[in-house]
């Protein structure tokens, strides 16, 4: 009698070899997912739907990892990830989107389709000066306007030089050839504060950025046509579980632009991650691998196998050598773990009684120096609570983290009070710490100045039967929590194909959609105050 695998095809050759150390595969394939944020559960998600055996480990007590909605102030705060950016249609930049409109999440747009770098319109910002006075509107749009004919100018000193730049001393050369660019007194500082509002897109000073990448994409076709795929897959499995048909729809529907999660990410979290086997408070101290099974060590000693694991743990993680492979991750792969840099963002989060500032989105403090300028998010204009949120990023980010939760509640105060001198204190306050934070060391990827284009790719690869994910391994969006969905179904779909080699069928646990998706069935909610 001929042996048949799980699947039901015969013993196939492959590559010239004839699988047959299989007779019959009782069980499915099984993997290990490692870190339960958005990438390590999009692709434990993507995983089950295909029936393969699946569990995912999670250092933490909770899911989210970077992404964290925290509810102590009686609403929903996101004090990791808050925005979702280019939200243009279903599949084309934002592979979240369609999730995000089939859950019935609110968005509140903070700019417009033509942000390319910030994730407010200029009009939405309210400036003070370090005496208190509000910064003529005017002046904020035509600095603005200025900064972005200098990034424009920019370009050129890329082209004109072989080697890498920082993106600080570009801007330097450009002023020096453009006099007219300068701006003095009050309008540099403002200058100023728009270098800082940069900094905290890439979480990382101005100096370490790479003129050469730093708004380079890192398009992968063939990347984004198995995306197009798996995103609707990911749509059958939630309109048959959360009934997508009757969400209601919101009267005002704006296309583009940057987005506020107005009830936070943990929604979406909690959605995808239902009936999946997650073990919380297990942190994978060794990953040993032998390209057919892997051996994962949790502190305390409890060990895991599979035949495969997909690691998504922040890229600080592995930077510091906290998981001890075995062997030894290839020269190629550890080279980019270690070019690849990792910048800095923290929130002060404050929560008052009543609302003593003006209805706009940014409010901001104009200094001699992006280190000394500042700004607040106005969540209030988003979703009707009296919270603040003060933004660091970069070295002033490690700064702040040697300050104690009041040190630096303190210290956003009298930021503050220099715009309100009669600001009320707060009832409530949280300080983020992702910097020092064990299970993150770091918020997210960028581009360091003098480093190979590539990587990301090479963070992407797999290594034998171990598959890599998460914000970093994002070739095209790094840094974002889309970015990060979408590796995470990269990685699992590699993951499946290797392992279907692996088992002997090709098409083995193929996904299947079972049911058709209408596009504009539920569109994405988003709204403007």
């Amino acid at each position: 009698m001929e042996s048949k695998n799980f699947c039901g095809c015969e013993n196939l050759a492959v590559g010239g070899a004839f699988i047959s150390h299989i007779e019959r595969q009782e069980i499915p394939p099984s993997v290990i997912v490692i870190g339960g944020g958005i990438s390590g559960i999009a692709a434990a998600r993507a995983l089950c739907n295909a029936s393969f055996k699946v569990t995912l480990l999670e250092s933490r007590n909770r899911l989210g990892g970077r992404v964290h909605t925290d509810y102590s102030f009686g609403c929903p705060v996101d004090m990791g990830a808050s925005w979702q950016v280019q939200l243009h249609g279903v599949c084309n930049e934002n592979s979240l989107a369609p999730l995000i409109r089939y859950l019935g999440l609110k968005l509140y747009r903070t700019s417009g389709d033509n942000s390319v770098l910030y994730d407010h319109d200029l009009e939405s910002y309210a400036l003070f000066g370090m005496d208190g006075l509000q910064v003529p509107q005017e002046l904020v749009v035509e600095v603005g306007e200025i900064f972005k004919r200098i990034l424009k100018e920019t370009e050129y000193v890329r082209n004109e030089h072989s080697e890498d730049l920082s993106v600080l001393q570009a801007i330097s050369i450009v002023l020096d050839r453009r006099p007219d660019l300068r701006q003095d007194g009050l309008a540099h500082e403002v200058l100023q504060w728009y270098i800082c509002r940069m900094e905290a897109w890439f979480a990382a000073d101005v100096d370490t950025i790479s003129l050469k990448n730093w708004d380079q994409a890192r398009t992968q076709k063939t990347i984004i046509l198995l995306l197009v795929a798996d995103i609707q897959i990911i749509l059958c499995w939630l309109v048959t579980l959360l009934n997508a048909q009757s969400v209601k729809t919101q009267e005002h529907v704006l296309s583009g632009g940057h987005g506020l999660m107005v009830q936070g990410y943990e929604p979406l979290i909690k959605a995808l991650a239902k009936d999946i086997d997650i073990r919380l408070n297990h942190r994978v101290t060794q990953i040993a691998h032998n390209g057919n099974k892997v051996m994962l060590t949790v502190e305390g000693g409890k060990n895991f196998v599979a035949d495969a694991a997909i690691i998504t743990v922040p890229l600080g993680v592995l930077k510091a050598n906290l998981i001890k492979f075995q062997p030894e991750l290839p020269d190629w792969k550890l080279t980019a773990i270690s070019d690849l840099g990792v910048g800095n963002e923290n929130k002060i989060a404050l929560r008052f009684n009543t609302v003593f500032w003006p209805n706009v989105e940014l409010l901001g403090v104009v200094a001699p120096t992006s280190y000394a300028c500042g700004y607040f998010l106005n969540l209030h204009k988003a979703t009707g609570h009296p919270v603040l949120v003060y933004m660091a990023a970069g070295s002033f980010a490690h700064d702040m983290e040697k300050l104690s939760d009041e040190e630096a509640t303190k210290f956003a105060m009298v930021q503050l009070k220099k715009m309100f001198p009669d600001a009320t204190d707060p009832v409530q306050c949280l300080v983020s710490r992702w910097g020092g934070d064990p299970d993150s060391l770091g918020s997210y990827s960028c581009d360091l100045v003098g480093k190979p284009a590539d990587l990301y790719e090479r963070y992407r690869a797999p290594v034998d039967n171990l598959f890599f994910a998460g914000e970093a391994a994002s070739v095209d969006h790094s840094g974002t929590v889309h970015g990060a969905y979408s590796a995470g179904i990269f990685a699992a779909e590699e993951c499946r194909r290797f392992l279907s080699v692996q088992h002997g069928c090709l098409d083995f646990f193929q996904i299947v959609c079972r049911e058709e998706v209408s596009e504009t069935m539920v569109p994405l909610q988003i709204s403007r105050m």
